[in-house]
């Protein structure tokens, strides 16, 4: 038993290790003494602010959202450190400097609520000198949290907002006032208290302390094994296992790193024990745990800010994601299975595989908060009150596990732990939202949203195809290196408008710019969870960041066929009506799209019934590319491409066979 936990404890220190390398967000200090025992009383303090708000009633809109920030600024500035490369783990004299400005900026906005009310759009001096702080602390607390990609892109839109005049042709206004900028930055609520930190405010906060609950109880670990118990003896197992159990993880988890290194340092070394090479363990794991942010019901919280920019309902959004989100993992299981089967991998022996019907028959009780929260929210309930019942479902769950198993320990100091730990995932999501409003503010204010949108346009000539080109290089740009909320947030203020004004339904457009900026996190050459997922299995993270693109190449073109063919993403809309009139539309779709994504596999693995020659691969890559799009003719002569290398592929098989 000692020996167990002994090896549990290293397994979670190289599992901090990996992620504190290739995550900003868990690079902090390791604290001791009086300055951890602070950072645990805040946190515990903030969550159950959050919870005690989202029980009994939201303060004002300013005072709940600044109070919040507040919150995540002193947090922030006693665990991370001014520079990375800071390994002494002690708060230094000018964090508390700006922990004490944290508290003031905040304290000003509570003492002054009513008067910061009345004088909206004629603040003085004193009111433009304390949004400058906030947000100089703003930008420095994301550097430390986010990393700088973030803080490079809100500085530009500030310099833009200022010197707009200087700025060439479509891009140029007349300028606003440091006054202006400051005050419209932090003090109303069409900026850094925007929408973002709202939604961040409300419910996601919430949902993270329902993540970091699974995670205490035991339930994350159940869903681990019940992956494993469905896919572990398939051919390719292990990896097949690492797509379930990513997506079904990943939808709550608003990381891909955090998702790759908590799956993988399970799923990793099983698909490495039956013979996968160790590049393409890593990326299967990057690649499927970066996929689970696109996964309903929560796409890593995305969902609800979705629900925000777009003004549809939850439930549209999460239903109209299902199918892209198919797609998507589809895609990447076709690839793992034609990978097993042209090396002949097998599945896991029985004996390695946990007993499924066990699983179920005695920890079934385990699924009960994941199917409360789905279940209150298709019923209309707020994404708060369903985050409140899933965090008191769980707890519930946690105490009844915790008797029922010996080896899960849940009572009150992990009841505890839990608050803190939630509260420490939300950083990252604190900052971001916050300076993400920055740009969100600079794009209201200058009125640049259209003008981006229009530039867009007007640079693709109103061609479809090219705006969502150019648009997807802008996504997976923006993406690399900067957290997905942050990254989604503005797309759907500067890219999404774009997309809506070639006729992409809202809907489709914002799921669009989404799924790019998700990607970014396995493209070359900044491929975060690729690297994290190398930095487990041992392999190139170069290479593997290759080998997870690659794993995902038809996952790339997903978008473009939801943005192209409505009928995937708006079948579950009222207004539409597929389910109806138009139900052959998206079968013909569907269907055509995922023999076009078995195929795109064929080619870019080299195995498709058998071994492929040059020619075949070539004929199954094209073919495949054609029955992905939505044109019928397209995908009359991608058909036919294929069945003519089927064919070729089966008639070698049967010649094999004979001999």
């Amino acid at each position: 038993m000692k020996d167990t936990n002994v090896n549990k404890t290293l397994d979670e220190a190289k599992q901090e290790e990996l992620m504190a390398k290739f995550d900003r967000e868990f690079s902090y200090r390791k604290l001791s003494g009086l300055n951890k025992t602070l950072v645990f009383v805040i946190t515990v303090i903030w969550s159950l602010w959050q919870v005690y708000t989202a029980t009994f009633g939201l303060l004002p809109p300013t005072l709940q959202r600044s109070i919040h920030v507040g919150f995540g600024l002193v947090v922030i500035y006693l665990l991370y450190p001014m520079s990375k490369n800071d390994k002494t783990n002690k708060v230094k004299w000018y964090d508390f400097i700006f922990i004490v400005l944290s508290v003031g900026v905040v304290g000003y906005h509570i003492v002054n609520f009513e008067n910061l009310l009345y004088r909206a759009g004629a603040y003085n001096q004193m009111d433009m000198i304390v949004s400058l702080v906030a947000i100089a602390l703003i930008i420095e607390g994301t550097r430390r949290v986010a990393g700088p990609v973030l803080i490079s892109v809100s500085g530009t839109f500030l310099i833009y907002a200022y010197f707009g005049q200087y700025f060439p042709g479509f891009l140029s206004h007349g300028g606003y006032s440091i006054q202006r900028i400051s005050t419209y930055a932090w003090i109303s609520t069409e900026s850094i208290l925007g929408i973002p930190i709202m939604v961040s405010s409300t419910f996601i906060f919430l949902f993270l302390l329902f993540a970091s609950y699974l995670k205490k109880t035991g339930i994350g670990d159940w869903l681990t094994d019940l992956a494993l118990a469905i896919a572990g003896g398939a051919t390719g197992g292990p990896a097949k296992a690492a797509i379930v159990a990513s997506a079904s993880q990943g939808t709550i988890s608003g990381s891909s790193v955090a998702n790759t290194v908590g799956t993988g340092s399970v799923t990793i070394p099983l698909m490495k024990s039956i013979g996968y090479r160790s590049e393409f363990a890593a990326a299967v794991e990057a690649a499927a745990s970066t996929g689970g942010q696109l996964m309903p019901p929560i796409m890593g919280a995305a969902a609800f800010i979705m629900t925000e920019f777009t003004d549809l309902p939850y439930v549209t959004i999460a239903l109209g994601a299902s199918i892209p989100a198919l797609l998507y993992f589809v895609g990447i299981f076709i690839m793992v299975h034609l990978e097993a089967k042209k090396n002949g991998l097998e599945g896991l022996p029985k004996e390695r595989i946990p007993n499924l019907k066990r699983l179920l028959k005695e920890k079934w009780f385990l699924a009960t908060p994941i199917f409360a929260i789905v279940f209150l929210l298709v019923k209309g309930y707020t994404p708060m009150r369903a985050a409140l019942m899933g965090i008191l479902s769980t707890i519930i769950i946690g105490f009844i596990n915790s008797h029922l198993d010996e080896n899960i320990n849940f009572g009150f100091k992990e009841l505890v732990e839990g608050l803190e730990e939630g509260a420490k995932s939300a950083l990252a999501v604190v900052m971001a939202c916050a300076s993400a409003g920055i740009i969100v503010g600079v794009v209201t204010l200058t009125g640049l949203g259209i003008k981006f949108a229009n530039g867009i346009v007007a640079l693709s000539q109103g061609n479809i195809f090219l705006t969502m080109f150019f648009t997807m290089i802008a996504s997976i740009v923006l993406g690399m290196g900067m957290p997905t909320t942050a990254n989604y947030i503005v797309q759907a203020t500067i890219a999404a408008p774009a997309l809506i004004a070639v006729g992409v339904p809202v809907l489709a457009a914002h799921l669009f710019v989404f799924y790019f900026g998700i990607i970014a996190d396995i493209t070359p050459p900044v491929a975060l969870a690729a690297f994290a997922g190398a930095g487990i299995a041992g392999s190139n993270p170069f290479k593997t960041g290759v080998q997870a693109s690659m794993l995902a190449f038809a996952a790339y073109l997903v978008p473009y066929v939801f943005a192209t063919s409505p009928s995937l993403v708006l079948v579950f809309t009222p207004e539409s009506l597929i389910l109806g009139s138009k139900a052959v539309t998206l079968i013909i779709s569907l269907s055509t799209a995922l023999l076009g994504m078995f195929a795109i596999g064929g080619g870019v693995s080299g195995y498709s019934l058998t071994h492929c020659k040059t020619w075949e691969r070539f004929v199954l890559g094209v073919g495949g590319i054609l029955l992905v799009m939505t044109n019928l003719v397209y995908n009359g002569v991608g058909l036919a491409l294929v069945i003519l290398a089927w064919v070729g592929q089966k008639n070698r098989v049967k010649k094999q066979v004979q001999a």
